[in-house]
Order: structure tokens, then sequence, then C-alpha cells
């Protein structure tokens, strides 16, 4: 693999990415499961982000925080909705900041239902066309 810094993210990301897959496809998470969930989440999102950042400035932009680094995935084609990643940004930074039981399910709901779906989307973006170009 070449020393390009996303293409080395990339393969951090995939990691991450493999255990949350796992973990929301669990049928009936306890309380345990539901936590690791949510700590898998925060962490392939944080990679996520990271590894746009990384691909972004490859092809030359200039990327400075979370939020720009989706706004600039979504303006260049990356991603398909930007307004659901910003969502899941909110609630990756109100879970890392605080723990409420009636949030976490709210949020591990959404990580199965929407948030997981727009990682994998990524995954599958950078597998299949961007790290085997």
């Amino acid at each position: 693999m070449d020393d390009v810094r996303y293409l080395q993210r990339f393969e951090n990301f995939e990691k991450s990415y493999l255990l949350l897959r796992r973990a929301v496809n669990i049928i009936e998470p306890s309380i345990f499961e539901k936590a690791g969930g949510i700590q898998f989440f925060e962490t392939t999102f944080e990679l996520s982000w990271k590894l746009m950042k990384d691909y972004l400035e490859f092809l030359g932009y200039e990327i400075n925080s979370p939020r720009n680094a989706i706004k600039q995935a979504f303006a260049t084609n990356l991603l398909a909705n930007g307004e659901l990643w910003l969502d899941a940004l909110t609630d990756r930074n109100l879970t890392v900041q605080t723990y409420d039981e009636a949030i976490a399910d709210r949020v591990y709901t959404k990580i199965k239902l929407e948030y997981f779906p727009l990682i994998d989307e990524l995954y599958h973006k950078f597998k299949d066309e961007i790290c085997l170009g």
C-alpha cells in the first residue's frame, strides 16, 4: 500500500467498521451490548470524518473540522446525504459528552437504522472505488 495517508486511515477505519457492523447486527442487544455499539459508533464515526479529511486534503481541499469535512465530502459527491451525516455528528457529540439511558436508546436505534447505513456506504465507496482505483 502506498504511503498515502487516507489509505493508511482506511485500514483503521475498516477495523472499526467491521466491529460496528457486528454490533448493529445483534438482534436483541443487552444494555452492555448497546453501550458497546454506541462506543463502536463513536470510534468509527471519528475515523470516518478523519478518512474524509485525509482524502479531501489529498485532493487539495483544506479541512479544519468534522463539520467542514462532511460538508466538503457532500459537495464533492463523496457522501450522498450530508444532512444525515451532520445529524450523526450531533449525536456522536452528545453520546461522548453525556450518558442518559433515554438518549442512549434513541441514538442506538438511529445508529442501527440510519447512521450505520451511511458508514456502510462510505466504507464501500472507499473499498470498491477509491482504494482500489
